[in-house]
C-alpha cells in the first residue's frame, strides 16, 4: 500500500479506514490525532505485530474520517465496525442464544414469558440467565404472588369465548383476565409489583404483603392470611436466586475476564439494587495485538453498544485500567445521562465480587477453548483439503452454494448460502423468487439464479464503494445442489459472463455424494470420513433447508391467504373492523351491498370493492381445477433433484 503524505493526514481525532483491492472495509480504527496513529502503521513490517503487518500488506488504500472530539470519535467507530464488520478488527463473538423473562408491557393483559434472541420493542426484558431452567422455577415460584397470565394469545381469545378459566386459575398461578376475575388496574398493579421486584427492588413486596396477611388476620379471615403467608414464602426463594452482592443501592456491572493471545473471554454480573439480576459471557476474536488497557476499550465497547437490557450501572468494576478512563467515563455519562464511574477495586468486598466473577470468566474460558480447538481445527483442515481435492489455487474462504426448491413448478424459489472461513454467514444468504421460468424447468432456475446473483457481482465491481450492493463479493467456490446437469448451467452462466477464469465451480451430486468439476467427465471421490466432504455437505443440506423454508412460506401465504386481501382502500384496521361486526368472513361474504353500504365507517367506493371481490372469489374457486395430487392424494413436494420432501 502506497503511503499517503504526511501533510494530507490531519492532526485532529477522527476514524480511519483500511481497504483491500476490492475496496472492502478491512479495518476500522479511532485516534486522537489521526496523523500520529496512521504513522505508526507505515514502518518497517518487521517491527509490527504479525497481524498488524498482515493488515498493512492486504490494504490497498487508508481513508480518514474527521470529527470534534475523542467521543465522537469512539462512536464513529462503533458505527463503521457494526456497518462493515472487518476481518482485521476485533470481534465480539457471542454463540449463544441467553433466555431472558419478558413482559409483553404493551398488551392489553401483560403477558409474562421466557424469551430468547432478537429484542421487541414493545416488551420489557429482564436477564440474561445462564440457563432457562432457573429462570422457569423462578416464574412458577412468581406467579403465585403476581398470577398474571402465561398463556398465548391465542389461548386467551379462545377462554373468552368460552367463558371458562384455563387450569392455572384454579391452581392460582393466573388472575383469570380471561373471565374478568380481575379488574384493569389490579391486574397492572400486579405488573408493576412484578417489574419492581425483578428489577430488585424486593423488601416493599415482601413488606406489603407481609401487611396484607396481619389485617387478614386481625380480620379474622385466616385463610386469606394463610395463602399470603404461602405466597411471602415463595417470594422469599425467589429472593434467594437473586445473589446479594452489594449495598441495596448499588447499581454496577462487574467485568471479569480471562485470556490467552488468540482470545478473551468476558464474564459480567449485572448488579441491580445489591442483586445480581442477569449474567453474560462473550468471546473476543484478538485479531490484532491488544494491551491490557486496549483489550479493556475493546471490552467495554462491546458491551455498552447498545445499552443493557437492565440499564446503564451507576459504576463498572473493571480487572485493570482502560487506556483513557475519562474517555470511555463522559461516552458512558452521555449513554446514561448521569454520571458512570469506571473503575479497578483494590480491596474489599467489591475487590472479592471482582475475583468471584473472573473466576467464572476462566471456568467457562477453559470449557469454551475445548470446544473450539477441535471445531477450528476441523474448518481449517475442510478448506485445506478442499482446496486440494478441487485443485484451486486458494483455500476457499467464501464459499456459495445454490439450490431450488418449488412444488410441480409452482412457488418456485431459489437459495444462496454463505460460508466465511468455515461458518455459515448467515448475513449474508440469499433467497431469490423465480421470475422468468413459466413450468418445471429446474435447470432454467438455476441459470436465472446464477444469472442474476453473477450480474449484481459483474455490475457492483464497476460502480464507486459506497454505491456497491449486496453481490459485491466474489466466492472462491461456486457449488451448485446437483449434478452434470446443474454443472452444466453454472459453466455457461460463468462464460457467459467472463467469470471462468475468476470463479471456481462444482456440484454436489446426492446419490454418492460425488463431486463433479467442469471439462471432467469422472467425478471427484471425496474420502467419505474426510472434512471436506462433510463441509460440504452441511453447505448443500444448509441450502436445500433455506430454500425449503422460503418455499413453503409463500407457499403457506398463499394458501392461506383471505377472500378480503388485496382490496384497495381495506387496510388491516378497516379489515379487522369489517370481519368482527358482521360476525367472520362467511359474514362478510353473504352480506348484500346494502348491509355494507349501511355502515357509516367503511367507503361506498371500498363497499362496492368487497362486494365484488367476495361475489366473484366464490365462482373463481369453484371453477379452479383441484390442485395435483399424489396417488394417496397427498400433495408432494419436490426439490430440484426429485426427492420426495413431504
Amino acid at each position: 500500500m502506497k503511503r499517503p503524505p504526511a501533510g494530507s493526514i490531519p492532526e485532529a481525532p477522527g476514524s480511519y479506514q483500511f481497504k483491500d483491492a476490492a475496496g472492502r472495509v478491512i479495518y476500522v480504527g479511532k485516534a486522537k490525532s489521526l496523523r500520529s496513529r496512521l504513522s505508526n502503521y507505515f514502518q518497517n513490517p518487521i517491527n509490527l505485530h504479525p497481524r498488524t503487518a498482515q493488515m498493512v500488506a492486504t490494504a490497498e488504500t487508508v481513508e480518514w474520517m474527521q470529527v470534534r472530539n475523542d467521543v465522537e470519535a469512539l462512536m464513529l467507530e462503533f458505527n463503521l465496525i457494526k456497518e462493515h464488520r472487518p476481518r482485521f478488527n476485533v470481534r465480539l463473538v457471542d454463540d449463544k442464544s441467553y433466555p431472558f423473562l419478558a413482559l409483553t408491557v404493551s398488551d392489553e393483559w401483560p403477558r409474562a414469558r421466557v424469551m430468547r434472541g432478537a429484542k421487541r420493542k414493545d416488551t420489557k426484558y429482564f436477564g440474561p440467565y445462564a440457563h432457562a431452567y432457573a429462570i422457569r422455577e423462578t416464574l412458577d415460584q412468581l406467579l403465585r404472588t403476581f398470577p398474571i397470565r402465561t398463556c398465548t394469545d391465542a389461548k386467551l381469545g379462545r377462554h373468552q369465548k368460552l367463558g371458562k378459566p384455563c387450569l392455572l386459575f384454579h391452581i392460582e398461578k393466573c388472575s383469570g383476565p380471561c373471565v374478568g376475575e380481575v379488574t384493569p388496574s389490579d391486574y397492572q398493579k400486579m405488573v408493576t409489583d412484578l417489574t419492581q421486584f425483578l428489577e430488585g427492588d424486593t423488601e416493599p413486596v415482601i413488606e406489603r404483603l407481609e401487611l396484607e396477611m396481619r389485617e387478614a388476620a386481625e380480620e379474622l379471615e385466616f385463610e386469606k392470611a394463610a395463602r399470603l403467608r404461602d405466597r411471602i414464602g415463595t417470594v422469599r426463594k425467589a429472593v434467594e436466586r437473586q445473589q446479594m452482592v452489594a449495598e441495596r443501592s448499588e447499581d454496577i456491572d462487574v467485568i471479569g475476564i480471562a485470556e490467552d493471545e488468540l482470545e478473551a473471554l468476558v464474564f459480567v454480573f449485572f448488579v441491580r439494587k445489591g442483586r445480581v439480576v442477569g449474567r453474560q459471557s462473550f468471546v473476543l476474536d484478538k485479531v490484532e495485538r491488544l494491551e491490557s488497557a486496549e483489550l479493556i476499550d475493546k471490552v467495554l465497547e462491546g458491551l455498552y453498544d447498545e445499552e443493557p437490557i437492565q440499564g446503564m450501572p451507576k459504576a463498572v468494576l473493571v480487572p485493570a485500567e482502560c487506556s483513557d478512563a475519562v474517555l470511555y467515563q463522559d461516552w458512558l455519562t452521555l449513554l446514561r445521562g448521569s454520571n458512570v464511574e469506571i473503575r479497578v477495586p483494590q480491596r474489599g468486598e467489591k475487590r472479592e465480587l471482582l475475583a468471584t466473577v473472573t473466576q467464572n470468566a476462566e471456568e467457562e474460558f477453559t470449557r469454551h477453548r475445548l470446544r473450539r480447538a477441535s471445531d477450528h481445527n476441523a474448518r481449517a483442515k475442510a478448506l485445506n483439503e478442499l482446496q486440494a481435492w478441487l485443485g484451486l489455487p486458494d483455500a476457499p474462504l467464501r464459499i456459495e452454494c445454490f439450490d431450488m426448491s418449488h412444488l410441480q413448478g409452482s412457488d418456485y424459489v431459489g437459495s444462496m448460502v454463505v460460508v466465511e472461513d468455515g461458518m455459515a454467514a448467515r448475513r449474508e444468504y440469499r433467497r431469490f423468487k423465480i421470475k422468468t421460468v413459466g413450468q418445471n424447468d429446474d435447470f432454467a432456475a438455476m441459470g436465472e439464479v446464477l444469472t442474476r446473483r453473477l450480474q449484481g457481482y459483474v455490475a457492483d465491481r464497476q460502480k464507486p464503494i459506497a454505491e456497491r450492493g449486496k453481490f459485491q463479493y466474489p466466492p472462491q467456490l461456486l457449488v451448485v445442489d446437483g449434478g452434470k446437469g446443474q454443472l452444466s448451467v453454472a459453466v455457461r452462466v460463468l462464460d457467459e459472463l467472463g467469470l471462468t477464469d475468476e470463479i471456481p465451480v462444482c456440484s454436489l451430486a446426492k446419490q454418492f455424494e460425488e463431486v463433479y468439476l467442469p471439462h471432467r467427465s469422472d467425478p471427484v471421490r471425496i474420502p467419505r470420513q474426510s472434512e471436506a466432504l462433510y463441509l460440504l455437505q452441511r453447505i448443500r443440506d444448509e441450502s436445500h433447508r433455506f430454500a425449503i423454508s422460503y418455499h413453503r412460506q409463500l407457499r403457506n401465504k398463499r394458501m392461506t391467504k383471505s377472500v378480503l386481501d388485496d382490496i384497495p382502500g381495506l387496510g388491516p384496521t378497516r379489515k379487522k373492523r369489517l370481519i368482527n361486526e358482521l360476525g367472520g368472513v362467511k359474514n362478510v361474504r353473504r352480506a348484500s351491498l346494502e348491509t355494507l353500504n349501511d355502515l357509516t365507517w367503511l367507503p361506498d367506493n371500498v363497499a362496492q370493492a368487497v362486494f365484488a371481490k367476495t361475489h366473484g372469489f366464490g365462482e373463481a374457486r369453484r371453477a379452479a381445477p383441484p390442485m395435483a395430487a399424489g396417488g394417496d392424494g397427498r400433495i408432494t413436494e419436490f426439490d430440484t433433484d426429485g426427492d420426495d420432501l413431504d
